[in-house]
């Protein structure tokens, strides 16, 4: 019981040193590399509360909370690339090829 009381103690002081990320930069990527790593710490957190807690349902939860955590993610990069969560952009227009260099 106390081993699982330390990877849960182990498991806030790491949330809490990724949350420090977060907010400590530098660049947007590393921004959401901390939220993406706390979404994983998140889901190790709820495994091992349904451990202890003796309810295996906490893991369809904890899977559930991954695929969100894997899609927002993507969502995320995918916005900062393109500027857009739709259809990208024209690959002539994220080159910047003219109709000029084209022909």
């Amino acid at each position: 019981m106390t081993m699982f009381v330390a990877a849960a103690g182990a498991l806030f002081v790491s949330m809490l040193l990724v949350i420090v990320r977060s907010f400590a930069g530098p660049t947007i990527y590393d921004r959401v590399l901390a939220v993406n790593s706390f979404g994983t710490l998140t889901v190790l957190l709820i495994g091992l509360l349904g451990f202890l807690a003796g309810r295996p349902d906490f893991m369809d939860i904890a899977l559930l909370y991954a695929l969100i955590n894997f899609v927002g993610t993507i969502a995320v990069l995918k916005f900062l690339r393109y500027r857009s969560l739709g259809r990208a952009a024209a690959p002539e227009a994220s080159e910047g090829i003219t109709g000029k260099e084209r022909g």
